[in-house]
Protein backbone atom coordinates (compact mmCIF):
# COMPACT_ATOMS: atom_id res chain seq x y z
CA UNK A 1 0.00 0.00 0.00
CA UNK A 2 1.27 3.94 -0.19
CA UNK A 3 1.30 3.20 -3.81
CA UNK A 4 -1.85 5.81 -4.65
CA UNK A 5 -3.33 2.29 -6.25
CA UNK A 6 -6.82 1.05 -5.14
CA UNK A 7 -6.59 -2.50 -3.70
CA UNK A 8 -8.30 -4.97 -5.45
CA UNK A 9 -10.26 -7.34 -2.87
CA UNK A 10 -12.29 -10.40 -2.45
CA UNK A 11 -15.59 -9.99 -0.32
CA UNK A 12 -13.66 -12.08 2.39
CA UNK A 13 -10.50 -9.52 3.04
CA UNK A 14 -13.10 -6.74 3.10
CA UNK A 15 -15.27 -4.88 6.12
CA UNK A 16 -18.27 -3.55 4.99
CA UNK A 17 -21.05 -1.24 7.00
CA UNK A 18 -23.79 0.53 4.70
CA UNK A 19 -26.03 3.07 5.60
CA UNK A 20 -28.30 5.53 4.18
CA UNK A 21 -28.48 9.11 5.63
CA UNK A 22 -31.37 11.65 5.04
CA UNK A 23 -29.12 13.95 4.15
CA UNK A 24 -27.60 15.28 0.87
CA UNK A 25 -24.44 13.87 -0.61
CA UNK A 26 -22.64 17.05 -0.36
CA UNK A 27 -24.01 17.44 3.46
CA UNK A 28 -22.67 13.66 4.03
CA UNK A 29 -19.37 14.47 2.27
CA UNK A 30 -18.65 17.18 3.82
CA UNK A 31 -18.98 15.22 7.31
CA UNK A 32 -16.26 13.09 6.09
CA UNK A 33 -13.96 16.13 3.97
CA UNK A 34 -14.16 18.89 7.02
CA UNK A 35 -12.06 18.28 9.95
CA UNK A 36 -13.63 20.27 11.99
CA UNK A 37 -16.90 17.96 11.43
CA UNK A 38 -14.71 15.00 10.96
CA UNK A 39 -13.00 14.94 14.53
CA UNK A 40 -16.65 15.35 16.52
CA UNK A 41 -18.13 11.63 15.42
CA UNK A 42 -15.10 9.97 13.85
CA UNK A 43 -14.32 6.72 15.72
CA UNK A 44 -16.66 4.79 18.44
CA UNK A 45 -18.88 5.83 20.55
CA UNK A 46 -16.97 7.26 23.63
CA UNK A 47 -13.91 7.77 21.18
CA UNK A 48 -12.23 11.40 21.20
CA UNK A 49 -9.98 12.45 18.45
CA UNK A 50 -7.10 15.03 18.86
CA UNK A 51 -6.13 15.54 14.68
CA UNK A 52 -2.46 16.81 13.87
CA UNK A 53 -2.27 16.88 10.29
CA UNK A 54 -5.50 16.74 7.96
CA UNK A 55 -4.37 17.26 4.23
CA UNK A 56 -7.39 16.58 2.33
CA UNK A 57 -5.87 16.05 -1.14
CA UNK A 58 -4.71 13.25 -3.37
CA UNK A 59 -0.95 12.27 -1.59
CA UNK A 60 -1.93 14.36 1.26
CA UNK A 61 -2.05 12.83 5.39
CA UNK A 62 -4.13 12.30 7.80
CA UNK A 63 -2.42 12.22 11.31
CA UNK A 64 -4.71 11.91 14.30
CA UNK A 65 -4.68 10.29 17.33
CA UNK A 66 -8.25 8.06 18.81
CA UNK A 67 -8.54 8.76 22.65
CA UNK A 68 -10.17 5.55 24.16
CA UNK A 69 -13.11 6.49 26.86
CA UNK A 70 -11.85 4.17 29.23
CA UNK A 71 -7.83 4.26 28.51
CA UNK A 72 -5.60 3.85 25.45
CA UNK A 73 -4.67 6.25 22.89
CA UNK A 74 -4.60 5.03 19.10
CA UNK A 75 -2.14 6.71 16.39
CA UNK A 76 -3.58 6.73 13.26
CA UNK A 77 -1.51 7.77 10.06
CA UNK A 78 -2.99 7.21 6.78
CA UNK A 79 -2.60 9.15 3.00
CA UNK A 80 -5.52 10.22 1.06
CA UNK A 81 -4.67 8.38 -2.65
CA UNK A 82 -8.52 9.00 -4.20
CA UNK A 83 -10.65 12.15 -3.67
CA UNK A 84 -13.48 12.60 -6.20
CA UNK A 85 -15.85 14.60 -4.68
CA UNK A 86 -19.01 14.17 -3.86
CA UNK A 87 -18.67 10.26 -5.13
CA UNK A 88 -15.58 8.83 -3.21
CA UNK A 89 -12.49 8.80 -0.41
CA UNK A 90 -10.03 6.25 -0.02
CA UNK A 91 -7.22 6.38 2.22
CA UNK A 92 -4.30 3.91 3.21
CA UNK A 93 -3.50 3.55 6.52
CA UNK A 94 0.33 3.35 7.42
CA UNK A 95 -0.35 2.38 11.58
CA UNK A 96 -1.06 -1.13 12.28
CA UNK A 97 -3.39 -2.44 11.45
CA UNK A 98 -2.57 -1.72 7.92
CA UNK A 99 -5.67 -1.48 5.42
CA UNK A 100 -7.29 0.38 2.82
CA UNK A 101 -10.45 2.43 3.78
CA UNK A 102 -13.04 3.35 0.36
CA UNK A 103 -15.89 5.00 1.29
CA UNK A 104 -18.30 5.55 -1.83
CA UNK A 105 -21.38 8.37 -1.48
CA UNK A 106 -24.08 7.15 -3.60
CA UNK A 107 -26.86 9.87 -4.51
CA UNK A 108 -30.50 8.14 -3.68
CA UNK A 109 -32.62 11.12 -3.58
CA UNK A 110 -31.87 14.93 -3.26
CA UNK A 111 -31.83 14.35 0.82
CA UNK A 112 -30.68 10.27 0.82
CA UNK A 113 -27.73 9.83 0.88
CA UNK A 114 -26.49 5.80 1.22
CA UNK A 115 -22.79 5.74 2.55
CA UNK A 116 -20.18 2.15 1.61
CA UNK A 117 -17.54 2.02 3.80
CA UNK A 118 -15.46 -0.87 3.19
CA UNK A 119 -11.96 -1.28 5.51
CA UNK A 120 -9.86 -3.66 2.58
CA UNK A 121 -7.26 -6.03 3.92
CA UNK A 122 -3.98 -7.74 1.65
CA UNK A 123 -4.91 -10.82 3.56
CA UNK A 124 -8.50 -13.04 4.72
CA UNK A 125 -5.93 -13.47 7.99
CA UNK A 126 -5.13 -9.75 8.44
CA UNK A 127 -9.28 -9.04 7.72
CA UNK A 128 -10.17 -11.08 10.38
CA UNK A 129 -8.46 -10.24 13.22
CA UNK A 130 -9.55 -6.74 12.59
CA UNK A 131 -13.31 -8.27 11.88
CA UNK A 132 -13.73 -9.49 15.89
CA UNK A 133 -13.08 -5.82 17.00
CA UNK A 134 -14.85 -3.65 14.46
CA UNK A 135 -18.83 -5.84 14.02
CA UNK A 136 -20.62 -3.26 16.00
CA UNK A 137 -18.66 0.16 15.73
CA UNK A 138 -18.40 1.08 13.21
CA UNK A 139 -21.99 1.57 13.04
CA UNK A 140 -21.51 3.21 16.38
CA UNK A 141 -19.33 5.69 14.09
CA UNK A 142 -22.11 6.10 11.91
CA UNK A 143 -24.38 6.58 15.04
CA UNK A 144 -22.71 9.62 15.82
CA UNK A 145 -22.07 10.86 11.96
CA UNK A 146 -26.07 11.21 12.33
CA UNK A 147 -25.84 13.20 14.79
CA UNK A 148 -23.21 15.31 13.56
CA UNK A 149 -25.45 16.07 10.21
CA UNK A 150 -28.45 16.13 12.06
CA UNK A 151 -26.07 19.29 13.81
CA UNK A 152 -25.14 20.68 10.55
Amino acid sequence: MGTFETLATTPDCEIVTIRNFNFSRKQVFEAWSNPDLLKEWWGPKGFTNTFHIFDFKVGGRWSFVMHGPDKGNYTNECTFIVIQEPELIVWDRQSKPLFQVEVAFEKVSEDETKVTFKQKFETVEECEKIRKYTVGKNDENFDKLEVVLGNM
